[in-house]
């Protein structure tokens, strides 16, 4: 086998489109992509109800420990209707990525090369694994001890002072678990970035390791800034953060492209 045979087998299998047929061909993308994305979030609103359930889940097991009945509350007539349909909208996303991502897959795979389709495979699985892997770390581990850290700041009123009591509202729960499993599932697709910019030999792993004392201080800027003002949510961020990125060191030194040996050395 010559060198020259696998560069001749890397081949685009695509064949000349004018520009109108390119413009239909995005139209069917989105058409589908928009189609997934409306029966999933009817069938998430079908079951908005169980979902929320879902993710009232973790104060509600701690509220119960504590001896008090797990509630929430809505002081506007139409906030649990609007819960609900962010709820949908949430839920939805989460249902129709894969669809999505496929479409956008089809569009984009006829122009890339075979070497760039095997490439960009294993980054389309590893995304929602990695992100759904930072919800779950999200939704078991940070939110059982961030409940409990702030549940504890109740006081009863019966020794004479004045009760303290948490209602919290349906909308702003929501809106702080969102946040929260948003911020998580983008954070662990940080190897995914990093890998996929040194396979493209944008940043390498010796770069990666040059500069780790400062990504060391951005996760924990980051977890500063997306979280609420908290140690314990903060670290349980930042922390994931810097192992993903010593992970990350370790992907690239795997798929960044290998360096000419000079041969006068």
């Amino acid at each position: 086998m010559t060198e020259n045979e696998p560069l001749q087998d890397d081949t685009i299998n695509d064949q000349p489109m004018p520009l109108i047929d390119h413009l239909l061909e995005l139209r069917r993308r989105l058409l589908w992509s928009g189609a997934a994305f409306l029966l999933c979030f009817a069938l998430c609103y079908h079951y908005a109800g169980d979902i929320y359930l879902f993710l009232a889940r973790p104060l509600g097991e701690i509220m119960r420990q504590q001896g008090e009945q797990p509630h929430l509350i809505y002081t506007a007539l139409y906030e649990a209707f609007f819960t609900y349909i962010r709820v949908a909208f949430f839920g939805a996303a989460f249902l129709s990525f894969p669809m999505i991502a496929i479409q956008g897959w089809i569009f984009i795979a006829p122009g890339l090369y075979r070497s760039e389709k095997r490439a960009f495979a294993p980054f389309l699985v590893a995304t929602p694994i990695l992100f759904l892997l930072g919800a779950a770390l999200a939704y078991y581990f940070i939110f059982p001890i961030a409940w409990r850290f702030f549940l504890s700041f109740q006081t009863p009123g019966n020794t004479g002072g004045v009760q303290i009591e948490l209602q919290a509202k349906v909308s702003e729960y929501l809106s702080l678990v969102m946040k929260l499993i948003m911020a998580f599932g983008v954070a662990f697709e940080l190897p995914v970035v990093l890998t996929l910019l040194a396979r493209v030999g944008i940043v390498t792993s010796d770069m990666l390791r040059r500069f780790r004392r400062y990504a060391i201080v951005a996760a924990f800027v980051i977890a500063a800034i997306l979280m609420p003002p908290d140690v314990i949510t903060q670290v349980g961020l930042a922390v994931p953060l810097v192992l993903l990125y010593e992970i990350s060191i370790l992907s690239a030194r795997i798929v960044e492209p290998k360096r000419p040996v000079d041969p006068q050395v």
